[in-house]
């Protein structure tokens, strides 16, 4: 397990530190659950974004019909409501 230090606005560490006590946790765990958590959408993120772009430099885009079926599918729901 890797250690190091960050530094966070005053406000921030008031804030985690609320948090922290609510949930009867340290500090130290919210912070790294939070990165834990920062990390693994962003990883998950960048890897559907590189999957679209792989996507795309293929060629495979949706077709004018499957893409007017979706839109066509939203417009009916707003005039439902």
């Amino acid at each position: 397990m890797a250690a190091f230090t960050v530094r966070v606005s005053d406000e921030t560490a008031s804030k985690l530190d609320q948090i922290a006590e609510k949930l009867d946790r340290s500090r130290s765990y919210m912070a790294a659950q939070a990165i834990e958590d920062y990390v693994a959408r962003e990883e998950w993120q960048i890897a559907e974004i590189e999957a679209g772009l792989a996507e795309a430099n293929r060629g495979e885009f949706a077709s004018d019909g499957k893409v007017a079926k979706v839109i066509g599918k939203y417009i009916k729901s707003a005039h439902q409501s």
